[in-house]
């Protein structure tokens, strides 16, 4: 087989579980928590290394922005031989009382993406593996870390979530909006992948706090810290997939 175009990594190359950041930054955060990592390509916003944490091989890939990116990403992993991935992301808060810091395990992401259209129709579900969402939990219950557990919406246009947009989504339960998770879950089940998803909240739409308000860079400082903490739970996870 050849390389793929966008990963550039071809059969054999990576391992059957694979970490899928949006940030390729977050894929050398992931790995510095390794025991070992190598670098096996980096094109565009794809950025993968392979990794061994406690005894399981693993790669860490890194997704980009938005749906469009990810479903690449996720073609082109199963193209290889990968057979799970965990989204390891950040999101917006829908819910008030959800904290800038807190962290989301998704059951499953609304489809306000153009993304899927493409490849299904909009009353299919996009959800999760039950066994990685219960293995993220409970990865959540073994290290005394608090998640929200329950579902959110993926959308593709960050500028356009207007109040209206927001109150909807509010209004329905939804726990945060980000921007791949629909996509992730959807071109899992439809290749036969397992996929699942644990973000951190980096602003809350609802009490109007948004992403980057801060005075010391991009995400305030209980968000940094369970950056590393939602990377600690599905390095965890992944030890038992």
């Amino acid at each position: 087989m050849a390389k793929q175009p966008h990963l550039l990594v071809e059969s054999g190359d990576l391992h059957d579980i694979a970490l899928v950041p949006g940030d390729p930054d977050r894929v050398d955060r992931i790995a510095n928590h390794c025991d070992e990592s190598t670098v096996v390509a980096q094109n565009r916003e794809y950025r993968l290394v392979n990794a061994t944490y406690e005894g399981r091989d693993l790669t860490i890939c890194s997704t980009g922005i938005g749906s469009p990116s990810a479903a690449v990403a996720i073609e082109e992993l199963d193209a290889v031989g990968v057979e799970t991935v965990i989204r390891v992301g950040t999101t917006g808060a829908l819910q008030s009382g959800i904290e800038i810091g807190d962290m989301v395990v998704a059951t499953g992401a609304g489809k306000d993406e153009g993304t899927t259209k493409r490849y299904e129709s909009e009353t299919v579900p996009a959800v999760p593996d039950y066994a990685v969402l219960s293995e993220l939990v409970d990865a959540a219950e073994r290290n005394d870390e608090d998640v929200h557990v329950g579902p959110i919406v993926t959308d593709d246009a960050f500028y356009a979530e207007t109040e209206e947009y927001v109150a909807d989504w509010e209004a329905a339960g939804l726990l945060a909006v980000e921007m791949e998770a629909a996509a992730i879950f959807s071109l899992a089940r439809r290749r036969g992948m397992r996929a699942g998803a644990i973000c951190t909240v980096d602003g809350n739409l609802v009490e109007g706090t948004q992403k980057g308000e801060t005075d010391d860079g991009e995400l305030p400082s209980k968000a940094k810290n369970n950056v590393e903490r939602a990377i600690r739970l599905s390095l965890d996870a992944a030890t038992r997939l």
